[in-house]
């Protein structure tokens, strides 16, 4: 059977070089947090998977309310919007913690998938950031516009973040009974 579009795109993702580049400068950029996530709270396997997954839904629930609250353009909403856009951001720092964690310990395919996954976030994160100033400006238009753009670029990482947790796997935890430790269980490819 003929692999869907989105599976050829995250598979695309997943083998090209460029992607291979965004990991190696991740590592330099980030490598002294992720050291730090690996001992940090966010490295559990208490739910039996990572808690970078259940983070996000945090994340992107202010930010796609917010903008829910732009379209339908009452003015009364703005004050609401702004302070979902800021509690968004606030929960994006323990979910991008999470999320370096998980990305710490993967190889090959899923490595560059969650180097180009991390990108994208990065970039909404900036964009919901400059959505924010904006909005404390009395700025709303630019404010939600930037929003809008920011949900449409987190959502084009979203679908590479779910295609590792769901469909390879990097999301699972396992406790070594050994040692007591976490793992993160994973196909590679």
């Amino acid at each position: 059977m003929e692999p869907s579009l989105p599976q050829r795109v995250a598979h695309s993702v997943g083998e090209d070089p460029l992607s291979e580049r965004v990991a190696v400068a991740q590592e330099v950029l980030y490598g002294p947090l992720l050291k730090w996530a690996g001992h940090s709270p966010f490295h559990t396997g208490i739910l039996g998977h990572s808690v970078h997954p259940l983070l996000t839904d945090v994340t992107l629930g202010c930010w796609l309310s917010a903008s829910i609250l732009d379209v339908a353009g009452e003015v009364g909403g703005r004050s609401s919007a702004t302070l979902l856009v800021g509690a968004g951001l606030a929960a994006s720092v323990p979910t991008a913690l999470s999320g370096a964690d998980d990305w710490a310990g993967m190889t090959g395919a899923e490595r560059r998938i969650g180097a180009v996954h991390a990108l994208g976030t990065d970039i909404a994160i900036f964009l919901l950031l400059g959505s924010l100033i904006a909005r404390i400006r009395d700025r709303h238009a630019l404010g939600m516009g930037l929003g809008l753009a920011g949900n449409a670029v987190v959502a084009g990482a979203g679908f590479l973040g779910g295609h590792l947790a769901l469909n390879r796997g990097t999301a699972r935890r396992a406790t070594d009974t050994s040692t007591g430790t976490d793992a993160v269980t994973g196909a590679d490819g």
